[in-house]
């Protein structure tokens, strides 16, 4: 089976998720190509239904349904349905991703529908996406849109999942207790949990857990989750917004501790987004920046000391990167890998938005 996800804005963090979360799955795949931010993979068996959900880098999924010379593609396609709305009016789109016979299957559909006497209209794609190297894509955001074909280099197909991000946003913005300026977004959220590779089932620990936003994303997966963090006040919202979403109260634990010194029983993994600093209204000096990232090196260096012995697989966490108007300033990460006995297996992979001070790296580290 073939499949083409449409990744997010940052391409490089879209696919480490992507290939994490397949490894932890045990999906056997292969990385075909890739085509401005579409990913064509190919995967031993049919996916299940679903996988939009579960991944915060992924725009959509496609399937290919058929491959090979334009002829052949027709042929293909002249034996299978390519319309699953019911009535016969149907809006659709068709990206294009490298696709040489592009223009020659946008004619084969004009005719396929003309032919099957619906009133088809191809609609050109006007939203977009502005990807972290700058670069725009193209992105469908009307809901007018009754399908979403997609051609990639010799493969055409159709798009049959997507990432329902106005869904998320709701629940996210109705939950009791929110904090715009510390918290990090769900779709972070599900990144950090799916490069962690925790599976369902096990335990995830979160030793920043905030008001939950990492919790409540492994919940959602199945995952057990353990919570700790020194405010007060953070632990007792994390328990308010747990217990919003109906979570059994058998499947988290939450914390108020400081996690450099607290005892925590066995876990499989951590993911986590740390303090990252003091809020920056204007750009830091590079000898400020400096001595941010210095303390956030201290910190991870005693946080990791102190649970790694007890946990069993990855360890996930965002870092400062902290913008000083004459470049961007990182904590040393070898240094925190050298002086807790760990090996960093991913990143660091930067993860920023134009115009912002302070953004993150994404590491993630093993024993």
């Amino acid at each position: 089976m073939k499949y083409l996800f449409i990744l997010g804005r940052n391409i490089e963090l879209s696919t480490e998720e992507l290939k994490s979360f397949f490894e932890r799955e045990k999906i056997i795949f292969k990385i075909l190509s890739m085509v401005k931010n579409g990913l064509l993979v190919e995967t031993e068996k049919k996916l299940e239904k679903g996988i939009a959900d579960h991944l915060g880098g992924i725009i959509s999924v496609g399937e290919v349904l058929a491959d090979g010379s334009f002829e052949k593609i027709c042929l293909e396609l002249d034996d299978k349905p390519i319309y699953f709305k019911g009535g016969n009016k149907l809006n659709y789109v068709v990206f294009n991703f490298g696709g040489d016979d592009y223009e020659d299957i946008l004619f084969y559909l004009k005719n396929r529908f003309k032919e099957e006497r619906l009133k088809a209209t191809e609609k050109k794609i006007t939203g977009n996406v502005k990807l972290q190297t700058g670069e725009f894509v193209a992105n469908v955001i009307s809901n007018l849109i009754d399908e979403q074909y997609f051609v990639f280099k010799n493969n055409f197909g159709r798009i049959i999942e997507k990432y329902d991000s106005d869904a998320v946003e709701k629940r996210d913005m109705e939950k009791p207790v929110r904090r715009n300026e510390l918290s990090i977004s769900p779709r972070l959220a599900k990144i950090l949990v799916n490069l962690s590779q925790v599976k369902k089932g096990e335990t995830l620990l979160d030793p920043f857990c905030g008001i939950g936003t990492v919790l409540q994303e492994a919940l959602l997966q199945g995952i057990k989750v353990m919570g700790v963090d020194k405010d007060k006040s953070a632990t007792n919202n994390a328990k308010i917004n747990l217990k919003w979403f109906n979570f059994s109260d058998k499947t988290y634990k939450i914390f108020n501790d400081d996690s450099s010194l607290v005892k925590i029983p066995h876990v499989e993994g951590i993911a986590t987004e740390p303090d990252l600093g003091e809020l920056q209204k204007k750009n830091p000096s590079p000898e400020k920046a400096k001595q941010i990232v210095s303390g956030f090196e201290r910190l991870m260096i005693n946080v990791i000391n102190n649970l790694k012995k007890n946990t069993r697989g990855r360890i996930v966490f965002t870092a400062p990167l902290i913008e000083t108007g004459r470049k961007k300033i990182s904590p040393d990460f070898n240094r925190i890998a050298k002086a807790t006995g760990m090996k960093i297996i991913i990143g660091p992979i930067q993860e920023f938005r134009e115009k912002s001070i302070v953004g993150r790296n994404i590491v993630v580290f093993r024993l």
